[in-house]
């Protein structure tokens, strides 16, 4: 569906649509990736991919909760080498801004792995500093101001493509983050990433998957998502995507209205099928229409006025 009332500008990306593939679903291959774009997405976020390749954890790495999926995956990818193979095939058949989820153990590896996607061809990159499941890669950089900031610093002296960092919630006060990322010259943000969280099997009595800990995503984590994007639009000024079970246009809408110009869409997909992007783009569309807006950005952070 195309209607101009959904087209927006974030962070310098030209979308048709203010919804967005979220990284970890569906994000490898292009032909994956163009089939979102059918389904209405405005931009598609890759899987994390890092400078080499890795396995990932073993089986099982995701489970069902009752709202949503507790996943750890332990980041398996090919490494930024094979996959800018992927990245320069996509840029040949998709018609939405690609953006490349890129992580590291360190802001060398990150710049470096980001370098290599921007040379291939990705419209923006999204850091991964918040995968609460990897022992030290985001966990500590995205809870700690310092390092985020000099990571944010060498992604942004190596490449001129936008970058957005996907912010944890996994803090004590998410606006310091945030806040330190922008003044490090991020372009934008993405709130939020999973939440730590874990499942225990009462007949073993051990837990379920194979890394114990892992990241929570779906409808349960909403409402924190939601609050993630609030606090942040009171305090920086930096478009954000929210993040977080949006499932529904309704959940889309609270995110706008909650200060997010755009939302990603992943557990969605799973729960139900990449249906989800046109169902809430029509949604968002009607909505706009029956209460008399123009355009999206017009109900951006409108929950902030009292």
């Amino acid at each position: 569906m195309n209607s101009h009332r959904l087209n927006l500008n974030f962070a310098g990306l030209n979308l048709k649509s203010p919804t967005a593939l979220a990284s970890g679903i569906l994000g490898y291959s292009a032909e994956s990736m163009q089939s979102i774009v059918e389904a209405g997405a405005g931009a598609l976020v890759t899987k994390s991919v890092g400078l080499k390749p890795r396995t990932g954890y073993a089986n099982p790495t995701v489970i069902q909760a009752k709202c949503g999926l507790i996943n750890a995956m332990g980041l398996p990818n090919p490494g930024i080498d094979t996959y800018v193979h992927e990245i320069r095939h996509a840029k040949t058949i998709l018609t939405v801004p690609l953006i490349v989820s890129v992580y590291g153990f360190s802001a060398e590896e990150y710049a470096a792995t980001a370098h290599k996607a921007a040379e291939a061809g990705a419209d923006a990159i999204e850091l991964n500093v918040s995968c609460p499941h990897v022992k030290e890669t985001g966990s500590e950089i995205g809870q700690n101001p310092a390092l985020l900031a000099e990571v944010v610093k060498k992604v942004k002296a190596t490449v001129h493509t936008p970058v957005i960092v996907k912010l944890s919630p996994n803090v004590t006060d998410i606006t310091a983050t945030a806040e330190a990322a922008v003044k490090a010259g991020a372009d934008a943000l993405t709130a939020v990433n999973t939440i730590k969280a874990m499942a225990i099997d009462a007949e073993t009595a051990l837990p379920i998957l194979s890394n114990k800990r892992g990241g929570l995503s779906g409808p349960a984590i909403k409402p924190v998502a939601l609050r993630c994007v609030y606090d942040i639009y009171e305090k920086v000024k930096a478009p954000i995507m929210g993040c977080g079970g949006v499932t529904t246009w309704r959940d889309a809408v609270e995110f706008l209205l909650a200060g997010a110009s755009a939302v990603q869409i992943g557990t969605a997909i799973a729960l139900r099928n990449s249906s989800v992007f046109e169902a809430v783009n029509r949604g968002v569309s009607a909505y706009l229409r029956k209460k008399g807006f123009r355009s999206v950005n017009e109900i951006v952070g409108l929950s902030h006025r009292s």
